[in-house]
């Protein structure tokens, strides 16, 4: 019955992973962080190794499936593409007609979950903090950089999905922000969306080629530099606020692919200003109360983590 309960709360935590993936600005990596897996997960990916080809090779599949923790990975990108397959078009739809109100749902998720995790660094001192500068202001400058036009081809889609992978094990990077960044991201999600799976397949690849090597990376930075790395991370998370700020006024529009005029370059807006600049309600109730939301939803998850651990 345990180990039942274990597999369905690694699904829904997948899910939760997919769920944040699919948003440009939300990282599936901090979802991971805030969910208590990251290390697990950094582990079982960086398991995929020349030991786990040698089981492949002689088709001792039980070893191999034992060694690469595969009862983990495989309940946990299944809830990954759950999420992916059957949110998408909600996110879409949400990111489209309710932007503040899903927008500042992520920004309460992301502020309290970077609390949380900097509750985990036991000793601070000056290489911290500077730590935590650095990744703030190093998330803040990427998220501040403006979508580029990028070759349609196939072996690119390859190269987006390296790239993106390496950003959505990152907690605050968002995969799905780098795709925007590289003008990649409509594309990959009208391929979900159309089935396409020669896309969804080549993209898929290079996910998997960039998650194995840069995973042993960040797995070696937590085991060896333990609280920096933390705080980088976290440093990252609230850089990435820049991004997903709720009130923005659109400077410049792109055409789509499908011939729908997007945002291009957007500019961040305090509250009191936006209905002046915009012409638009700042619609303050739903913001606090989606807000409000996401930290309380982060809280729930956390301390039911606490009780399943103490039972």
């Amino acid at each position: 019955m345990n180990y039942l309960k274990d597999y369905i709360l690694t699904f829904l935590k997948g899910m939760s992973m997919g769920a944040a993936d699919v948003v440009p600005g939300v990282s599936g990596g901090s979802i991971a962080l805030i969910a208590g897996i990251y290390q697990k997960l950094l582990d079982s990916i960086k398991s995929i190794d020349k030991t786990a080809l040698g089981f492949l090779l002689k088709f001792e599949l039980k070893e191999l499936w034992n060694h690469i923790n595969g009862s983990f990975l495989i309940t946990l990108f299944a809830g990954i593409l759950t999420s992916i397959f059957s949110l998408s078009k909600v996110i879409t739809y949400l990111m489209d007609n309710h932007p503040i109100p899903l927008w500042s749902f992520f920004c309460g998720l992301i502020i309290i979950s970077a609390v949380i995790i900097l509750r985990d660094i036991k000793r601070w001192n000056f290489g911290v903090i500077l730590s935590l500068l650095i990744g703030t202001v190093a998330a803040y400058w990427v998220t501040g950089l403006p979508p580029t036009t990028t070759p349609d081809t196939l072996w690119f889609t390859f190269v987006a999905g390296a790239i993106a992978i390496c950003a959505m094990i990152l907690p605050g990077i968002s995969g799905s922000f780098l795709l925007l960044v590289m003008g990649q991201y409509e594309r990959i999600i009208g391929a979900v969306n159309d089935r396409d799976l020669l896309t969804i397949g080549l993209f898929g690849a290079g996910c998997i080629v960039g998650l194995l090597s840069f995973s042993r990376l960040i797995s070696w930075l937590l085991k060896n530099y333990h609280s920096i790395t933390i705080a980088v991370l976290s440093g990252f998370m609230l850089g990435s606020l820049n991004k997903i700020w709720p009130w923005k006024e659109v400077l410049s529009y792109r055409m789509s692919s499908s011939g729908v005029q997007k945002p291009f370059i957007t500019e961040n807006l305090m509250p009191q200003n936006y209905l002046e600049i915009t012409g638009q309600e700042p619609m303050m109730l739903y913001a606090v109360l989606a807000f409000s939301f996401g930290i309380l939803l982060v809280l729930g998850i956390e301390r039911t983590a606490y009780y399943l651990k103490r039972g």
